[in-house]
């Protein structure tokens, strides 16, 4: 469990800082070459990585060497996540070999519901304590005739987007979650209604996966 941890830990470190050097390129890249404004972001770090100063022109020659710092930047963080990637693939397929094959659940998402559930063994008793802890129990926002449910903004939020990630995939892809989709649209339910249904749904589907697992990291 601890090795999972300090891997969810740093991909999720890399990760941001991968975003924000591209974002940080991007922002850089005003006065740029059309070439660089791709939407492709390896596509853009190889354009910047190809961009030529004047040297007499001093502002010109920072920006360029700025914009070419980040990108190396950008570039070794990609190799870093794809480090982390490699080992968090061959952790998970050992110890969570039933989750990772879950509809939508990778082997980030994996881990990071691992490492939540693991950090509160407790909150595992049943799917209820576990959608608490996850933040997607439904919090009771009625009025009159009318029955809804509001955004529940506490638990643990690496594992509510976990969660939320999933049901984005199965939304797009899962044909059984498409029927529900469809379904519910016709109750009259928003999107987001719906979605925090079904994180639900796959929070109560997932837990006694999980404890299976988790057995067997023990």
């Amino acid at each position: 469990m601890e090795a999972l941890r300090f891997l969810v830990v740093a991909r999720k470190s890399s990760a941001k800082s991968k975003t924000k050097a591209i974002n940080q390129i991007r922002a850089l890249l005003v006065t740029a070459p059309e070439k660089c404004y791709v939407p492709s972001s390896y596509q853009c770090i190889k354009a910047c990585e190809e961009l030529q100063a004047d040297p007499d022109n001093l502002v010109e020659s920072s920006l360029v060497s700025v914009v070419q710092l980040l990108a190396k930047r950008w570039q070794l963080l990609a190799t870093e996540l794809r480090d982390i990637d490699k080992q968090l693939r061959i952790l998970t397929k050992e110890k969570a070999p039933t989750l990772i094959e879950q509809y939508g659940v990778g082997k980030y998402l994996a881990a990071t519901l691992l490492v939540t559930a693991g950090d509160n063994p407790s909150r595992l008793k049943n799917e209820s304590s576990f959608a608490v802890l996850c933040g997607v129990s439904p919090l009771e926002a009625s009025s009159g005739k009318t029955q809804r449910h509001r955004l529940n903004r506490g638990g643990a939020r690496d594992a509510n987007n976990a969660l939320w990630t999933v049901t984005l995939i199965r939304m797009r892809n899962d044909a059984r979650t498409k029927k529900y989709v469809d379904k519910r649209v016709t109750e009259g339910k928003s999107t987001k209604e719906i979605q925090r249904c079904l994180k639900r749904y796959i929070a109560r589907e997932l837990v006694p996966i999980m404890v299976s697992d988790l057995s067997c990291l023990t």
